[in-house]
């Protein structure tokens, strides 16, 4: 099967992934379906794809680590700061020094660094199966605030672990206090690379369409473009591309605030992201499952080296690898949450109870995903003199199987931990929304009022602006209305909403079709259609 035909099966399979999740009764997570799926094209092909680390780094993660820092809730981040920094960074280290010890006892075949470096890459947690777990357990929202922060951090933090020890296991060389002086340099520069590329890019962007206009897609394709350019910028500068990836997302998430992007440009860009990160994420696994005969093969021969010749073993090394990685996870959640305890105590406040249930849940929640996957892919495949890097094959078959067991266990594990358990709403997260929601209605009044005066004595009719503000302010009104009335009340005026929602859905639905007839009897030019039907699309995407 030549190379095309083998991207072309799996971005099928990507899409095969999808349905067929759907369509089984108890579904799988959706990565082992995609494994599986890469598994047969391997059995179709009769040869793995031959990859260049280097080159797979550079198109998988800065778009991944980009998009993270673009979408991560910034009012968690801030308000559980400290938390998060205790599971993203000393998490990390702990889990490194931790289950590194842990795989060179286990393997005394895999080097130390070797070993750090697979400790180090399965340490970051993933954002996205995080989001997709949430959507089978009830996670409360803080907590799901608390893990997106945590995932956002530790994919940095893990890889550049994961570049130490790399660089570590390439030179047999390992200083600690050069590794904190290149540490800062990294951090540093990397943030300030992405700072300073996405607000150059903004201003730059805004400069042009002002002078010239805003051509058709070009702020979705420098969008695009961002964060590779971020990474590169970052690395021709000796510092860390991942964190300047991670700094132009966060930074574009602010840039977003100022409102300048036009309603269609953000619609379509959203559109392409999600599409993005979709097939990212799915053709790294079925990469995976692509290469799982090798990388078996290969770490099946690794294994032998310390006298096990059955192959078995390599399932032994992932189950303990896994419970070592929640173990430890277990005991700092929970020293971290001893901690917080006894931090409240000192202040006078009354201290809270550890809920086993939670802490529980916040281990299983954990789970790793395509920040691991896409990491461990980019191992060099020999050292500066020519031999094989060690346990190469090894080491990726084991992130691996740690990414499924993890999934399999959190969604197996998570609803029934959760089931029965009752969170109460975030009430200052609602009196926020309603007061954002009160602030934007009255401002949109204003708006109206003010506008009405000045297009009015240009205007051939006189009585047109009247009634057209009448009717715009009437809906603002009942906005302002709603969220200003009483617990009984709202919850009327919400259930009036969702029955005026399911009406509005039901008569967009009946305009397209209408649209869609008198195009098929060539009553209306595919021009006016397309208009029409994306102006139903566009108020029908405000409905969903």
């Amino acid at each position: 099967m030549e190379s095309i035909e083998v991207v072309l099966a799996m971005l099928l399979a990507v899409v095969a992934s999808a349905y067929l999740v759907r369509l089984v009764p108890v579904a799988p997570p959706l990565p082992l379906v995609q494994i599986g799926l890469g598994a047969l094209i391997a059995a179709r092909g009769g040869h793995g794809v031959e990859l260049d680390p280097e080159l797979f780094f550079l198109l998988f993660l800065p778009p991944l680590l980009f998009l993270d820092g673009w979408r991560i809730p910034k009012s968690g981040l801030l308000r559980d700061k400290g938390i998060i920094l205790e599971l993203a960074l000393g998490l990390v280290v702990f889990t490194v020094l931790g289950a590194g010890f842990l795989i060179h006892w286990m393997i005394p075949a895999m080097p130390l660094p070797v070993a750090f470096a697979l400790a180090a890459i399965v340490s970051p947690t993933d954002p996205v199966a995080v989001s997709a777990l949430a959507a089978r357990a009830p996670i409360p929202k803080r907590l799901m605030h608390i893990l997106e922060g945590e995932s956002l951090l530790n994919d940095a933090s893990g890889l550049v672990c994961f570049r130490f020890a790399v660089a570590a296991a390439m030179t047999g060389v390992f200083s600690p206090g050069d590794a904190a002086l290149a540490f800062l340099w990294l951090a540093a520069g990397g943030i300030g690379a992405g700072l300073a590329l996405t607000l150059l890019v903004t201003w730059l962007q805004r400069w042009l369409g002002r002078r010239f206009g805003e051509p058709a897609g070009s702020p979705i394709l420098v969008n695009l473009l961002l964060p590779f350019g971020a990474y590169l910028a970052a690395e021709h500068l000796g510092a860390s591309g991942i964190l300047a990836a991670v700094a132009a997302g966060v930074a574009m998430s602010y840039v977003e605030l100022s409102g300048h992007a036009l309603a269609a440009t953000r619609i379509q860009r959203s559109a392409v992201w999600d599409t993005v990160q979709f097939t990212l994420n799915g053709v790294m696994f079925v990469l995976l499952g692509e290469q799982l005969p090798t990388l078996f093969r290969g770490a099946s021969e690794a294994i032998e080296q310390t006298g096990h010749l059955n192959p078995w073993w390599l399932a032994v090394y992932a189950l303990s690898i896994s419970a070592g990685l929640m173990l430890l996870r277990l005991l700092w959640v929970w020293a971290s949450l001893r901690l917080t305890i006894f931090k409240q105590s000192l202040r006078g406040a009354v201290p809270h109870k550890i809920n086993p249930r939670l802490l529980l849940a916040t281990t299983l929640a954990g789970v790793r995903g395509a920040i691991t996957l896409a990491g461990v892919m980019t191992l060099p495949l020999a050292l500066p003199d020519g031999t094989p890097f060690p346990a190469r094959d090894l080491t990726v078959f084991l992130a691996g199987a740690v990414i499924l067991i993890s999934l399999t266990v959190a969604s197996i594990a998570l609803p029934r931990l959760l089931a029965g358990m009752r969170f109460p709403d975030e009430p200052a997260a609602q009196r926020a929304e309603d007061a954002a929601r009160r602030a934007a209605a009255t401002a949109a009044i204003a708006a109206i009022e003010r506008a009405q005066v000045e297009l009015m004595p240009g205007s051939p009719d006189a009585d047109a602006y009247p009634q057209a503000a009448a009717r715009v302010i009437a809906l603002y009104q009942h906005r302002l209305h709603e969220t200003a009335a009483g617990g009984d009340q709202r919850a009327l005026l919400r259930q009036l909403d969702c029955a005026e929602t399911a009406l509005r859905l039901a008569a967009l639905q009946a305009e397209r079709h209408a649209i869609y007839q008198l195009a098929r009897h060539e009553q209306l030019s595919d021009e006016t259609s397309r208009k029409l039907v994306r102006e139903v699309d566009l108020v029908e995407a405000r409905y969903r």
